[in-house]
This record gives structure tokens, sequence and C-alpha cells, in this order.
């Protein structure tokens, strides 16, 4: 999609949520400034919807969702909520939402900056130049599958996929290596799991259509600890939702932090950007939160909503650029490194985007 005028839903959500967007909206200010036309709406979703309206989202929000280009997400959720029934935490708001808008499809890029590998506890001969994106399922499986339920003696929930589910995501997940090294991983556990075996069978049928990637499967478990053994293996990991969401929390330590991560959430019509990491209340408010996965979403907004690659770049350059100069939020501090506040660091990246962007 390429558009003269677009509109956004912001939704900064809970704990550190709020400062983070914050600093994504100083590049998209910036960006504004050079000439795109974009108009920005604020909603409440997760525990901030819930201390207003009792439900962690509204139809409302859902709606204007819909309507909107793309959807910036913060975090969701908090010790405060804990002890609300599941159905209403804060994180129904956003697997709500998902689903509402039928965002399948989730996309978690890898990548290790040479000006972060003292930042990780990985040796640096085994993490420099990783590059990967993991693709999750995100709108199936157990998180979803019904039924579910809970009492003073059992819980139990249902891992349950479809061919169609298993179909649509995995040709993204081809779509997504052809652009890179033609190498894709499908990850599952098929050796105990029914609905792995499905997933096996349909991601090697669905292969047919793209010879020229070359596909491999790993278990699980072994896919885990061969991401901290070799992670320079991996191009593309093809997984399901639950597997996904815990290899892509660990494959973020390769980087340094979780707050280096940024994932697009994508379906057929709507399209939802949000940091890997949650909430964090621990450090809400402190000013202390690293915005640079936060700022990357806003990258790949550009890059796989608005087909705007050079905007893209320019926001990873600019994120690089400033991590090169020395700077840094806590969690990425190394030796010698200036560490700065949320709302400073997003100061300059914002600084720099604006000095690396063309004249409209």
């Amino acid at each position: 999609m390429t558009k003269d005028r677009i509109k956004l839903l912001i939704l900064p959500g809970d704990g550190i949520g709020p400062e983070i967007v914050e600093q994504a909206l100083k590049v998209i200010d910036i960006i504004k400034k050079n000439g795109i036309m974009i108009e920005t709406e604020t909603e409440l979703i997760g525990g901030a919807a819930i201390d207003q309206y009792g439900i962690p989202i509204t139809r409302e929000v859902i709606q204007k969702a819909d309507n909107a280009d793309a959807v910036i997400l913060g975090a969701v959720g908090g010790t405060k909520w804990e002890s609300l029934p599941a159905d209403l935490r804060p994180e129904q708001g956003l697997l709500s939402l998902r689903k509402a808008l039928n965002l399948y499809a989730n996309i978690r890029p890898v990548k290790v900056l040479d000006s972060l590998l003292d930042s990780s506890t990985l040796k640096k001969e085994i993490i420099k130049g990783v590059d990967f994106v993991v693709v999750r399922e995100l709108t199936g499986g157990i998180y979803f599958g019904e039924p579910r339920g809970i009492d003073d003696n059992k819980a139990f929930n249902t891992e349950i996929y479809f061919k169609n589910e298993i179909e649509r995501i995995a040709r993204i997940g081809f779509q997504i290596a052809r652009k890179r090294k033609k190498k894709l991983v499908s990850v599952d556990k098929a050796n105990v799991l029914e609905s792995s075996m499905l997933w096996r069978k349909v991601v090697a049928k669905i292969h047919k259509d793209y010879p020229d990637i070359q596909l491999s499967h790993q278990y699980v478990d072994n896919c885990a600890m061969q991401i901290i053994k070799n992670p320079r293996q991996f191009d593309v990991i093809l997984t399901n939702n639950i597997f996904g969401d815990i290899l892509s929390d660990e494959s973020a330590m390769l980087t340094g932090s979780i707050g280096m991560l940024a994932s697009a959430s994508l379906g057929p019509k709507n399209s939802l950007y949000e940091p890997v990491h949650g909430s964090a209340p621990d450090i809400a408010g402190k000013d202390i939160a690293n915005p640079c996965a936060e700022i990357l979403c806003i990258a790949m907004m550009f890059d796989y909503t608005f087909n705007r690659a050079e905007i893209s770049r320019t926001i990873k350059n600019a994120v690089e650029d400033v991590l090169n100069q020395g700077f840094r939020t806590p969690d990425i501090a190394q030796a010698n490194s200036h560490i700065i506040s949320t709302s400073k660091i997003g100061d300059k990246i914002a600084r720099r985007v604006k000095e690396l962007l063309p004249a409209e």
C-alpha cells in the first residue's frame, strides 16, 4: 500500500507502553514534517481500558483499528490486573484485536548489531552477523483453541490448527525467505503432537510451490537449543503461535535486550506493529525503558504496510547511528557507553531521522 495520507491508531497501553510510544511519535512527527500526511488518533487498550471501561478493549476501538491504515501498540498488562478472571485481563484486549482484524502473521526480525555485541550474554563469535526472521502464526493454536477452562481440580486448553491456517502462514514464510537467503526452517513437535503432524505435512505440501527455497524441519526443543548454540544457521523460522511466542523472546536475548525487537502482525487488510517485550511495570514511569523496538516498529510499518523502504531504512539507520555513538538505555549499557533516558534517546533518534531523511 502506498498512500498520500496515512491514518494511524495509537494504542499506548500499560506500563512502559506510553513512554516508548511517545518516542515513536517523535519519529512520526519528523516524517510528517518531511511532507507525508499522517493523521493519528490515540485510544485505550489493556489495563488502561479496564480502568476506564471495565473491559480490556471496546468495540469502538476495534472498529477504529479496522478503519485505520495501521495500528501502533505499546504494551499491555501488569500486576495490577493479575487477579482478574482470564477473560478480563489486559492481554485479552490484544488477543481480541488480533482475532478481530485477522492478524494471522507475526513477523519478528532478529538482527544483532555490531555496536551491541557486548550487550548480549552470549559470546561475540556466536552472535556476530546473526540476522533471521521468526514468522509466527498468530490467530490459531492453543491461545485460541476451544474448549478451555479451569476449576479447583484441573485446567485445560486445546491446541487446534486447521489446514488453511497453516497454509496461509506457510506462504508468508516462504515469500519472506524468497527475499532473503532462501532458507526456511519449520519448527514443530511432530513427534508427539497431532497438530504438529498436520503442520509438517501442510508445510511440506506448500513448499512444492516454492522449489527455490531450502526447507528443513526442527522440533521446537532442538530449535530452542540451536538458537543459542548456532544462531547464524537460521534465515527464516516458521512456527505456530505458542512456539513462536517463546522462540522469539529467546531470540531477543541474542541482540542484548528484548527492548531491541520490533514485530509486525499482518492480515489480509489490517496491520499492527508492537515491540516484542511486555509492559515492564517494574520500570514504568522511571524514564529508563528502551524505546528502540517501538521506534523500529515504525520502520517495519513503512516497509510492510506502506511500501516506503527508503523511510524504513532511514529509521533503522538512525537507531543504529545513535547506538554507534555510544548512547544507551540501561538494559543495553556497556563499559564506556553513555547511559541516557528513554526520552533523551528518543530525541536523539528523531533528530538523526531528520538529518537522514531526503527532502520530499
